[in-house]
């Protein structure tokens, strides 16, 4: 089940993905093309994200454990 935040969000972000869907079709790429394109740059963005908050994580428990100050 998809959490009320997250649905909210994919519902605000729903219309302008259509959209950007529908201007590559219209601008002759084939639509299973553009969704296999779309998925691939969206797994792309979910691993900087998550690469990014591993890294965060990673620097906020060092200077935790480093008593406030980083050390490295």
């Amino acid at each position: 089940m998809i959490d009320s935040n997250r649905q909210d969000c994919r519902q605000a972000l729903a219309a302008a993905f259509r959209a950007l869907s529908d201007e590559a079709v219209k601008a002759g790429w084939p639509e299973g093309e553009v969704a296999l394109a779309l998925a691939e740059l969206a797994e792309a963005h979910v691993a900087e994200v998550g690469a990014k908050a591993i890294v965060e994580g990673f620097y906020h428990s060092q200077f935790y454990a480093a008593g406030g100050r980083l050390k490295f």
